[in-house]
C-alpha cells in the first residue's frame, strides 16, 4: 500500500514538474533577448544569503561562533587546486611555505617536529616546558640539520661480534646493515657492509670483517659547501657501486653519512610544489617559545630573559613566541617590549588573545604576530574552568579586523580537527598553529603506549596538572612550586598513533588546496577577499559528515 502509494504521489508530482517545465521554457521562449535574466542576477540573489565575513559576523554579534558553525559558499573557478599557492609571510622576514605551525606543546614540537615541520615549507614552535640549555640544543639540531645527512648513524665498534650486530639489527628491526666501525675516540675505523652481516660470520669480530679505513671514500666536512646533497649526487655519480658516503673531519671523526637513495630522494623532493622553509643562510627555519618568567620577588625576570632568548638568537633561532594563556596582560606585555628593544629585527609572536583590544595592545608593544584562541583545543578546559575564552571563528573576525589595522598577522590557535577548518580559520588568519591533528605523528615527543592492540601516544594541554608541574604553570599565571594547589585548565589524554608529519601534512594541504579551488581563489590573499559565508543548523551539520551509512574506511 506504501510502495503504490508513493509511486503515484510520484508520478503525479514528476508530471507536475514536466508541465511546469513545458509552460516555463514557453514562457522564456517568448522573451526578448534583452527581457532574459541578466547574468549577474544569481550574484545578486546569492548575496542575500551568503554574507562576507564584514556583513556576517557582525549579524551575528549576540552568539559565538567556531568552525562547525559555519560553511563557505563555491563561487565560479577557473583554479585548479593543484596550481593554488599557499605561501604566507607572518613577518619582515619570516616566510612560509605552506600556513601551518605546529604547537609549542610538550607532547607536540621538539627538534624532530620541528624539522620535519619545516621541510615540509611549515614551522615548527619548540616549547619551553624543559631547561633552558635543553631549548638551546634543540634550537641547534634544527638550525644544524642538514637535509639527507644522518648526523648522528648507528655505529658499531672493531671489537664488537657480528653476532651483537645481528642481534642489534634484530631488536631495532634496522632496515639496512651496513654500518660505520668507530674506535673509543669516535675515530673511523673502517665500514661494515651488509654483505658480511650474516649468520655464517656470527663468530668473527667486526675487525676482521669490515672494509679498512684505506679503502673507503669519504668527504670531509669543509667541502660539504652551502648544498651538501649537490655535493654527494655528484660523488655517487662518478663512484659507481659505491652507495653510502662517510662525512669527517680533519682528525677523521665520523660527523655524519649519506646514502644515495636519501639524495636520490630529495632531488625528486626540490621539484615539489611546497618546498621547505629556510633562511637566507639556506638553514631550515625554527621557532621558540618563551614564558614572561618572574623572579623569586614577583617581577619579570629581565636579566633571564634576554640572556635566553640571545642565546636561541646566536644559535639562529628565526621568531620567538611569548607563549601564555592570557596575552592580554601586562607581564606579557612587558616581555614583548623588552624583547623589541633588545632584538629590533627579530619576528615576535605573542599570546594568546580574543579581543581587538588586546590584539592592538601587544602591536603595540611590538609583537609580528598574534596567536588566537583561548579555550579552543581539544584538551583545554579554560573555558569550562575559568568560564572565559570565545569560540574560535568569532575571535578571529575580531580579532583580524584590529590587526589589518595595525598591519600585524594573526595566528588561529586551537580547535583545528580538519583540513576544512584550516580553510576556513585561512579566510581571517594568516596561518594556523596546530597541536591535536599533529599529536599523534612519530616525530611528537609524547610517549607511546599499547592499548587493546592499538597504539596511542600522549597529548596533554600545557594547563593540565603533569605539565604544570613540569614546568608550565607560569603560562596560566600559577606558581611553578608542586606543592601549591594549582588549577588545572588541560588534560592528559590520548591520540591514535597516525602517519607521518609528512602524510599528515600531504593530507592537509590537499584540503586547503581543494577549498580554495572551490572558491576560485588562487593564493590565501584571495581565499580572505572571496570568502562567503552562512550559519549552519546541527541538521547541517550532520549532513555534512559521512551519514546513513557503515563506514569501512575514514577520509584520512
Amino acid at each position: 500500500m506504501r510502495r503504490g502509494g508513493y509511486r503515484a504521489s510520484h508520478s503525479l508530482t514528476l508530471g507536475w514538474r514536466m508541465a511546469f517545465g513545458f509552460e516555463l521554457a514557453t514562457s522564456l521562449s517568448r522573451l526578448a533577448p534583452s527581457d532574459m535574466p541578466a547574468t549577474k542576477e544569481p550574484d545578486l540573489f546569492d548575496s542575500k544569503f551568503y554574507k562576507p565575513a564584514d556583513a556576517f559576523f557582525p549579524a551575528y554579534n549576540n552568539i559565538g561562533l567556531t568552525y562547525d558553525d559555519v560553511t563557505l559558499a563555491t563561487l565560479y573557478s577557473e583554479v585548479l587546486p593543484r596550481d593554488t599557492q599557499l605561501e604566507t609571510v607572518l613577518a619582515e622576514g619570516l616566510r612560509l611555505n605552506i600556513p601551518v605551525i605546529s604547537s609549542d606543546m610538550d607532547t607536540v614540537t621538539e627538534s624532530r617536529m620541528a624539522i620535519a615541520m619545516a621541510l615540509n615549507g611549515g614551522l615548527g614552535l619548540i616549547h619551553y616546558n624543559m631547561p633552558e640549555r635543553e631549548q638551546l640544543s634543540e634550537v641547534s639540531r634544527v638550525k644544524n640539520h642538514v637535509h639527507g645527512l644522518i648526523q648522528e648513524p648507528i655505529k658499531v665498534a672493531p671489537e664488537q661480534f657480528i653476532a651483537e650486530v645481528l642481534e642489534l639489527i634484530a631488536k631495532k628491526r634496522f632496515a639496512f646493515s651496513t654500518f660505520p666501525v668507530v674506535d673509543a675516540h669516535g675515530k673511523l675505523v673502517g665500514l661494515l657492509s651488509g654483505h658480511v652481516v650474516k649468520q655464517r660470520y656470527a663468530k668473527r669480530k667486526v675487525a676482521e670483517a669490515l672494509t679498512p679505513r684505506a679503502q673507503i671514500l669519504t668527504l670531509n666536512k669543509k667541502e660539504m659547501g652551502r648544498d651538501p646533497i649537490a655535493k654527494a649526487d655528484k660523488f655517487f655519480t662518478a663512484h659507481p657501486g659505491i652507495h653510502k658516503l662517510l662525512v669527517v673531519d680533519d682528525q677523521d671523526q665520523l660527523h655524519g653519512l649519506i646514502t644515495m637513495s636519501d639524495v636520490e630522494r630529495i632531488t625528486q623532493e626540490r621539484s615539489a610544489q611546497f618546498k621547505p622553509a629556510r633562511d637566507a643562510h639556506f638553514r631550515l627555519i625554527c621557532g621558540a617559545a618563551v614564558s614572561a618568567t618572574r623572579n623569586a620577588f614577583g617581577e619579570l625576570d629581565r636579566e633571564r630573559i634576554l640572556t635566553h632568548v640571545g642565546g636561541l638568537v646566536e644559535r639562529g633561532l628565526d621568531v620567538v613566541a611569548v607563549s601564555t594563556a592570557h596575552g592580554h596582560s601586562r607581564g606579557v606585555g612587558d616581555t614583548v617590549r623588552m624583547l623589541r628593544d633588545a632584538f629590533p629585527k627579530l619576528p615576535i609572536i605573542a599570546g594568546n588573545v580574543t579581543s581587538a583590544a588586546a590584539v592592538e595592545f601587544l602591536a603595540e608593544c611590538g609583537a609580528n604576530a598574534i596567536k588566537v584562541g583561548q579555550g579552543p583545543g581539544s584538551i583545554c578546559t579554560t573555558r569550562v574552568v575559568a568560564g572565559v575564552g570565545i569560540p574560535q571563528l568569532t575571535a578571529l573576525y575580531v580579532s583580524s579586523r584590529a590587526a589589518q589595522k595595525k598591519r600585524v598577522t594573526v595566528l588561529a590557535d586551537g580547535g583545528i580537527t580538519k583540513s576544512g577548518d584550516i580553510v576556513k580559520a585561512l579566510t581571517l588568519a594568516q596561518a594556523v598553529i596546530c597541536g591535536g591533528i599533529l599529536a599523534g605523528c612519530p616525530e611528537s615527543p609524547g610517549e607511546v603506549m599499547e592499548i587493546g592492540g592499538k597504539l596511542y601516544k600522549q597529548y596533554r594541554g600545557m594547563g593540565s596538572f603533569a605539565a604544570m608541574k613540569e614546568g608550565s604553570a607560569a603560562r596560566y599565571g600559577h606558581t611553578p612550586d608542586p606543592a601549591r594547589k594549582v588549577a588545572p585548565e588541560g588534560i592528559e589524554a590520548l591520540k591514535e598513533a597516525s602517519g607521518s608529519v609528512d602524510q599528515v601534512l600531504a593530507q592537509l594541504i590537499g584540503g586547503i588546496q581543494s577549498g580554495l579551488g572551490y572558491l576560485g581563489a588562487v593564493n590565501l590573499a584571495q581565499l580572505r577577499e572571496k570568502a562567503r559565508f552562512i550559519r549552519v543548523s546541527p541538521a547541517g551539520q550532520r549532513e555534512a559528515a559521512p551519514h546513513d551509512v557503515v563506514e569501512l574506511k575514514t577520509g584520512s
